[in-house]
């Protein structure tokens, strides 16, 4: 009778850490969602081949490929050393989308930020055409799911017409997409939950 009870106990527990561990996820993005910073990013068309893959789409962005000059820190291994975190700090432009102005390997800039500055974590993916030419970001949200069978269209617009995606950061850098827009036009909106 006492293993049932200690079984059912340890059960329960393994039941409510696991709940715990999906609640803290969930609220983790909704925070962002709700007390991040937004910043607004034009997308840019990928190869029309790759852009569509099931129910999303493929995105990326003006902040995708950063020069070699805007990295402060140097790179002190090579390029087969794998994934380095990237702080690039981005700063809205006269039509309002954020640009990058700094970035520097596994810490942020430098320099103190600016009123209207943010600054952006990423991952360094590869080289763009060797260390002297900059390199590829993935900043976790290249990926948007879009409504079964919305996609092509979506695509097919992006070759056409400007796609704006609104993204909140957190005070640690991390990125989420708040809402996608089609030409000034509201296309989805992400809920907190």
């Amino acid at each position: 009778m006492n293993n049932r009870r200690y079984l059912l106990v340890a059960a329960i527990a393994v039941a409510l850490v696991q709940i715990g561990f999906l609640v803290t996820m969930i609220t983790g993005r909704a925070a962002i969602l709700r007390d991040g910073t937004e910043i607004l990013l034009k997308t840019e068309p990928v190869d029309p081949r790759d852009l569509l893959r099931g129910d999303y789409v493929v995105l990326s962005y003006g902040i995708s490929v950063l020069p070699a000059e805007l990295i402060q820190s140097a790179y002190d291994g090579d390029e087969e050393q794998g994934d380095r975190t990237i702080y690039v700090r981005l700063a809205p432009d006269a039509d309002g989308f954020h640009q990058p102005v700094a970035a520097r390997l596994d810490h942020p800039p430098e320099a103190e930020k600016g009123p209207e500055e943010v600054d952006v974590r990423g991952m360094v993916r590869s080289w763009a055409a060797g260390r002297q030419h900059g390199f590829f970001v993935d900043y976790g949200i290249e990926r948007y799911y879009v409504p079964e069978g919305e996609g092509l269209a979506i695509e097919e617009g992006m070759m056409e017409r400007d796609f704006v995606m609104r993204v909140a950061v957190s005070a640690s850098g991390t990125a989420q997409i708040r809402s996608f827009h089609d030409d000034g036009r509201l296309l989805y909106e992400e809920p907190w939950y």
